[in-house]
């Protein structure tokens, strides 16, 4: 039963934060109650309210702890778990190295459904209730991630790799099979409980003209599905992509060509954009992703924020797990401050919060369902501990605003900080003294 009442400290965000002073942003309120009913916000307000409202209710009090809505990660590579921490290489000579021989192994049902279900503890432990992630070429993979997030009633956007050359034998599909396979996962998933597909051709490099226009036809027959790829991560990558395609104006001129490029389109790093990329990215709507952790892993350069926002875009952030370094969105803020420093731009924790919250649900187009605690959401919640180590209770001995909290889970928080994590008004993480 999900049904209940959560009492703690509430931080629901609006709009995006404008500055520091900006207030209006967001509510706060220092004892809240959040009213759950079959998996939904019912209700939230001051916990008196809440209470008077639905006095049967069991109770469960997070106090002094901070309520926020789960955790959006709109980049992630779920065959990737076990090559985390993969030493070296930049990215071409790190897939051929890590990624690819791994990948070949989700041809097995029996693996892929055991990777699946620890993959989801990994987001659930760090206090994401929403991921977009690439499976690996095998239909197996896909079921496998799908029917573990339908277990868990879980929102999972998710898609099977199309990838037919430059990959190795075992990881290749074909044009035909590649949309074969997409189209009959589109029909068994996409808006099946809070399943959503995203047609998923891996990027230009591993995707021959002929698959890439069965990917435009799978967008164009399915318009409510998402396109995720790759764009614009290092200057091999790009190189190589124009090699295979001469005729193109730019990288993201292969994407637009074959009718791929729309609000749902999220695109995976956007570090080297051209002045005329940029301009159809804005035009078409496609949402740039930033992926911290491994654009500094890898070496690969440092997302321009501020640009592309001021350029009119909407931009994501994510873990992008493997090649990044942490499935923690709260790790995530911590590297993507420090990039966004090196190019003088700023990352409050008011927007930073926002991001990885309503911000991201808005580059998702969901901001309607996740991302905030407002009444009538989805009853995805993180519970977050900013005294949560010895050094974090030291440091918050000294805090005194709700921007200094915040600014010390961002710079100093991983999983130990989230206490609980609710999926549908369910709790997902086990007490300390219950795990093996």
């Amino acid at each position: 039963m999900t049904d209940k009442i959560l009492r703690g400290r509430l931080l629901t965000f609006h709009a995006e934060p404008q500055g520091p002073e900006d207030s209006t942003a967001y509510s706060y309120i220092e004892d809240a109650g959040l009213l759950i009913e079959r998996g939904l916000i019912r209700a939230a307000g001051t916990y008196a309210e809440i209470a008077a409202r639905a006095p049967d209710l069991p109770v469960t009090d997070h106090r002094p702890h901070l309520m926020m809505a789960g955790f959006i990660d709109p980049h992630i590579h779920f065959p990737q778990v076990q090559v985390i921490a993969s030493w070296g290489a930049q990215l071409l000579d790190w897939l051929n190295t890590y990624t690819f021989p791994e990948e070949t192994r989700f041809a097995d049902p029996a693996h892929a459904a055991r990777m699946a279900a620890l993959f989801l503890d990994q987001l659930t432990g760090n206090g994401t209730t929403t991921a977009a992630a690439y499976a690996s070429v095998h239909r197996a993979s896909a079921e496998a991630l799908f029917a573990e997030a339908a277990r868990r009633d879980m929102r999972i956007i998710a898609g099977k790799v199309m990838m037919d050359r430059n990959a190795p034998d075992g990881l290749r599909d074909t044009p035909q099979a590649g949309y074969d396979d997409s189209k009959a996962l589109i029909r068994r998933w996409h808006g099946r409980g809070r399943a959503l597909y995203a047609i998923t051709p891996r990027f230009a490099i591993t995707s021959t003209p002929e698959q890439l226009e069965m990917a435009g036809a799978l967008v164009a027959e399915h318009p409510g599905c998402y396109l995720q790829t790759h764009l614009s991560e290092t200057h091999d990558e790009i190189a190589y992509t124009a090699r295979l395609y001469p005729d193109a104006p730019d990288y993201l001129g292969v994407y637009e060509r074959y009718g791929l490029l729309s609000p749902r389109a999220l695109m995976g790093h956007c570090l080297h954009l051209t002045p005329r990329e940029i301009g159809v990215m804005q035009e078409t709507g496609a949402r740039p992703v930033f992926c911290p952790t491994s654009n500094l892993f890898l070496g690969s350069g440092l997302f321009d924020d501020a640009g592309l926002r001021g350029a009119g875009l909407v931009n994501a952030i994510a873990t992008d797990v493997g090649g990044g370094t942490s499935y923690s969105m709260l790790q995530t803020l911590h590297e993507g401050y420090k990039v966004l420093q090196l190019q003088g731009q700023k990352l409050h924790p008011l927007r930073a919060f926002h991001w990885i919250t309503r911000g991201n649900a808005v580059a998702l187009g969901l901001e309607d369902r996740i991302g905030t605690l407002e009444a009538g959401s989805e009853a995805d919640i993180v519970v977050l501990d900013a005294r949560a180590t010895p050094a974090m209770a030291l440091r918050m001995e000294r805090a005194r605003t709700l921007s200094e909290e915040l600014f010390i889970l961002q710079i100093m928080g991983d999983d130990r900080a989230v206490a609980q994590t609710y999926v549908a008004g369910a709790p997902q993480k086990k007490p300390v003294e219950s795990l093996p």
